[in-house]
Formats: C-alpha cells, sequence, structure tokens
C-alpha cells in the first residue's frame, strides 16, 4: 500500500525517498525511478526540510518507527502516521514530539491495494493547522479529488476538501479515531452482505434428505426451500439499480464470478483491531453498536475462537437430555 501511495506521490509531480526494512522492496521501486534509502539515516539526509515522514507500517511496529525516525530529525519536521494504529496512541506520541518542534499528524487511510488507480480516502488529525495546510497539496494528489463521485445535491463554489477526498478531522487522534469507526463499519457491512448470501446459499434445503430423530429440527414446509440460486448472477444483478449496491458488492461479485463455490477460502476471518477499539470507544460512550459488536464476534466464531463454549453446549446438553452431537452434512 505505502509503495502504490509513493507511485501516486510520483504521478502527481510529487518526489518521494522510499525506505522499506525489506531491500527487495526498495530495488523494485528504484526501478521504477523513484529513489530510494537504505537506512533511516539516509531517508533524512535525502529530504530537504521541513521534512515530511509517511509512515505504511502496523500498528505494532509505528512506536519504534516513530522513535527511529524522531531521533533524526529537527524542529519544523512531520511525521505522519498513515497505519491503522489506535488512536490513543497518537494522543501519547504527539505531546512529547511537539515539546521537541516535531509535528505529528495521524491519517486514516482508506483505499487499500486499489488506492493507485481509485485514490486514497484521507481522515487526518492533528493539533496544527497549519502543517495539516502545509500538507494539503500531498492530501490532493493521494485522494480520489472531486469527480471521483457525483457532487451531493446543494453544495456549491470550489470543492472542499472532503469533496476532495480528505479532512483534517480534528486534533491528534481524531483521523484514526474516525478511521477506527469506518473500519468498525466495514465490519458491519461486509458481515451483511456476507449472511444475506449465505441465506440465499442454503434456499436449497428443502431438496435434501432430512433425519428424523430427536436431534434434529424439522424442516415443516420443505416444499418453500427448493431453490438452487446462482450467487453469482444476484451479486452481479445488485450492483444495478439495488439500494444495496457498493465497492464491496462490486468486489463480491467479482470473487464470486471467478470462483462460485469460493473454494480458494477457509473462511478464516482476520481482524486487526479497528473493529474491537471501535467496540471500546462505544462502552466508554455509553452508544449501543450491537451491529458491529455481532460483526467482530462473528469474526472469532471463524476463526475457531469459539470452539470451548460450543462443547460446553454440547457437554450440557448431554448431561440433561443425553442428547448426542449430531454432524450436519456439509453442502
Amino acid at each position: 500500500m505505502g509503495a502504490n501511495m509513493v507511485r501516486r506521490l510520483e504521478r502527481a509531480g510529487i518526489e518521494c525517498v522510499a525506505y522499506d526494512v525489506a531491500e527487495a522492496a526498495v530495488d523494485a521501486i528504484e526501478a521504477e525511478g523513484v529513489a530510494g534509502a537504505r537506512t533511516p539515516e539516509q531517508v533524512v539526509a535525502a529530504l530537504t526540510p521541513p521534512r515530511h515522514i509517511w509512515l505504511m507500517v502496523p500498528a505494532a511496529f509505528v512506536g519504534s518507527t516513530v522513535d527511529t525516525f524522531a531521533a533524526l530529525l529537527q524542529p519544523g519536521d512531520c511525521i505522519v502516521d498513515g497505519g491503522n494504529s489506535w488512536y490513543r496512541d497518537d494522543v501519547d506520541r504527539s505531546a512529547p514530539l511537539a515539546e521537541r518542534g516535531i509535528h505529528y499528524l495521524d491519517v486514516g487511510t482508506s483505499g487499500g491495494i486499489h488506492g493507485l488507480e481509485r485514490g486514497y480516502c484521507l481522515m487526518v488529525g492533528g493539533d496544527d493547522a497549519a502543517v495539516v495546510a502545509r500538507m494539503a497539496p500531498v492530501f490532493d494528489a493521494l485522494a480520489p479529488g472531486a469527480d471521483a463521485v457525483e457532487r451531493t445535491p446543494g453544495r456549491n463554489g470550489a470543492p472542499a476538501p472532503p469533496e476532495r477526498g480528505w479532512l483534517h478531522c480534528g486534533p491528534s487522534g481524531a483521523g484514526h479515531f474516525v478511521k477506527m469507526v469506518h473500519n468498525g463499519i466495514e465490519y458491519g457491512l461486509m458481515a451483511a452482505y456476507a449472511e444475506g448470501l449465505n441465506v440465499l446459499a442454503k434456499a436449497g434445503i428443502g431438496m435434501e434428505s432430512h433425519a428424523k430423530d430427536a436431534e434434529t429440527a424439522p424442516l415443516t414446509h420443505p416444499e418453500y426451500y427448493r431453490y438452487d440460486l446462482d450467487l453469482a448472477s444476484i451479486t452481479e444483478l445488485w450492483r444495478r439499480g439495488s439500494v444495496v449496491a457498493s465497492w464491496l458488492l462490486d468486489l463480491t461479485a467479482t470473487a464470486l464470478h471467478a470462483d462460485p463455490e469460493l473454494s480458494g477460502f477457509a473462511g478464516q476471518v482476520s481482524d486487526s483491531g479497528e473493529g474491537r477499539w471501535t467496540l471500546h470507544a462505544a462502552i466508554d460512550e455509553g452508544v449501543p453498536v450491537p451491529t458491529l459488536s455481532s460483526a467482530l464476534w462473528d469474526r472469532f466464531y471463524s476463526r475457531d475462537r469459539g470452539d470451548v463454549a460450543h462443547k460446553v453446549l454440547s457437554a450440557m446438553r448431554a448431561g440433561f437430555g443425553g442428547h448426542a452431537e449430531v454432524k450436519e452434512k456439509q453442502s
């Protein structure tokens, strides 16, 4: 993702110095004509003050990376964390950096592997509006631009930053706070599509044979569930004129067209933290988020993190009623 951001900036005429702990990645970007560096010291030496160091690293490595670069910078320089860090870490990091005259921006960055062509939605946090203004050309180059979508009715005049694809959301932590909730919503949207498509996928249950025993809930009206539905075609259909159309649906339709059975996936869904942090904030705020929390729990279940709970349920049923586990046929 960082490499594609460099490519997009270079296309806009903004020169970059690319650095990665993996030298092969630097070699690859240099082959495209971008200046590369092998050490943080080389990065800093190659930039003209005031320097802007944009980090795109996993949250677990942000703290150490900030410390490494901060030791090499001087007052007026700026560190930008564009990864998915917890917003509280931004608040904690920005204050000691400010005491040394080093600016710190947290920029929630959405766009993934398609951002090079589509652009990146940027949610900016930072205490110094002047530094944000200084970075505006960079944000404009990375963002999709005002022409990416049809203008909202009632908006007039020159497109404001959010219409161009970026926004200074507030002081330190605000950018990652907004991105955190953005990703929490993403969990919920993804879960809604996944659950709905699962209902469609199982709509032929009435054509299957069913055991008749005390452990199996009977299907009383199998005649109502005799549909062999084409999920690839349905998702393609929904992309056109439906109120549930979205980029997530576009990606789903593409995946189902390429592999209708999704045989390349095991169904173990990771979470990188934002959903958990969204729930943390909701609890602190006393805000109900049943949909978002359910989506996170389902990701835990997908990784067999509910295995003990399910065994306990089976054990209790066996204990009070002598119920034996029944292995359901997978369709």
